[in-house]
C-alpha cells in the first residue's frame, strides 16, 4: 500500500474513533440513543450501531440497556470519565490555535440545594454568563444529591461529607445547623436555655432535613436527642422559615437558608451552644486537572465568591 494511503487510513482510522467517543458521550448525556440521535441529527439506529462497533472493538459492555433508560456499567463510567477529558482537550487545543481560548463557550450545567442555588450560585451564574458571552447555563436546583455522571452535571455544590468517589471537590466554606424563632416568639414564651426545654415549645419541622420528629444536639461532649410533637411539619425550606418568621415557633435549617434573616433581625438563633459540628460546603467536579475550560472559568469564579462570602465563613 502507498504511503499516502496508509497514512491517509489512519487518519480516517482516529477520527471514526474520536466520532465514536463523542457519539457515546451523547448517549450518556442526553440519556438515550433516540435523545442523542435528534442532537447529533443522525438516525438512533446509527447512534446504536456506533456505540455497539465501539463496545466490540474495546471488548466490554460500557451501557446496560433496558425499554426505558441506558446506565453506565462500571467499565462505562470510567471509559465516559476519560472520553469526556479526552474530548475537551482537544476542544481547549482547537481553541488556542485559533486564538479563543481565553473565552468559554458551549454548555454548562450546575446544581446545587434550591435555597443555596438561589442566595449563592444563581449570582455566580449570572456574572458567569455576562463574563462569557458565548457560554450557555443549565441550572438544576434541586434538595436531592444528583447523580453527576448519569445526569451530565459538569459542576454541584455539595453540603456536608462526602461519599469517597472519583469526584474533584473544593472546599468553599462550611454552614452550621440551628435553631431559630422570630424575636416576637421568644418574647411571649421564653427563651430555651437548654434542649430540654424544648419541650414547652412550639416546634416547626421540615421533613426533608429529618425523617423522624427529632433534633440532635451536642451537650458537652455527648449528644441529645430532643422528641419532638411538631405542631407544623413541612416539606419545604421556605415555608418553615415563613412560619417561624411569622412568630409560630422553633426551627431547624442550616445558617445559610436563615443568614439575611438573621441579618435583617426577623429571626434570632437560639441554644447555638447546643450545635452539632458545622457541614462543609464543598464544589464538586468530575474532571480534574484537565477540566474543559468553560468548566474551569465557572470554577474560579465560583470559588472565589463563594469564599469571600462571610455567610460561609
Amino acid at each position: 500500500m502507498p504511503e499516502n494511503a496508509r497514512h491517509r487510513g489512519y487518519l480516517e482510522h482516529e477520527m471514526d474513533r474520536f466520532q465514536a467517543m463523542a457519539t457515546f458521550v451523547t448517549v450518556v448525556e442526553t440519556g438515550g440513543f433516540a435523545s442523542a440521535a435528534r442532537k447529533l441529527d443522525v438516525s438512533p439506529s446509527v447512534v446504536s450501531r456506533v456505540v455497539t462497533d465501539l463496545e466490540e472493538r474495546l471488548g466490554v459492555r460500557l451501557l446496560t440497556r433496558t425499554t426505558r433508560v441506558v446506565r453506565l456499567t462500571d467499565a462505562g463510567s470510567a471509559y465516559f470519565e476519560d472520553c469526556r477529558r479526552i474530548l475537551g482537550e482537544v476542544d481547549d487545543a482547537e481553541l488556542s490555535a485559533t486564538g479563543t481560548h481565553s473565552s468559554p463557550r458551549g454548555q454548562l450545567t450546575v446544581t446545587a440545594p434550591v435555597l443555596f442555588g438561589k442566595y449563592y450560585v444563581m449570582p455566580v451564574v449570572i456574572d458567569y454568563l455576562a463574563r462569557y458571552p458565548e457560554a450557555n447555563v443549565t441550572a438544576w436546583f434541586i434538595d436531592r444529591v444528583v447523580n453527576m455522571v448519569d445526569e451530565g452535571i459538569d459542576v454541584a455544590v455539595r453540603i456536608g461529607e462526602l461519599a469517597s468517589s472519583s469526584l474533584q471537590a473544593i472546599g468553599v466554606g462550611s454552614v452550621r445547623r440551628v435553631l431559630c424563632a422570630s424575636p416576637e416568639y421568644l418574647e411571649r414564651h421564653g427563651v430555651p436555655r437548654r434542649p430540654q426545654d424544648l419541650d414547652g415549645h412550639t416546634t416547626i419541622l421540615v421533613s426533608g432535613i429529618s425523617t423522624t420528629p427529632e433534633w440532635r444536639l451536642n451537650e458537652g461532649t455527648k449528644q441529645v436527642t430532643v422528641r419532638l410533637q411538631p405542631r407544623l411539619t413541612t416539606t419545604t425550606n421556605d415555608s418553615a422559615i415563613a412560619a417561624a418568621a411569622a412568630g409560630f415557633g422553633i426551627t431547624r435549617l442550616l445558617s445559610y437558608q436563615v443568614a439575611h434573616h438573621l441579618r435583617d433581625g426577623t429571626l434570632q438563633i437560639v441554644l447555638p451552644e447546643f450545635e452539632p459540628p458545622a457541614l462543609p460546603v464543598q464544589v464538586v467536579h468530575r474532571e480534574g486537572r484537565h477540566a474543559a475550560q468553560k468548566v474551569r472559568a465557572f470554577l474560579d469564579l465560583a470559588i472565589d465568591t463563594l469564599r469571600a462570602d462571610p455567610s460561609l465563613n
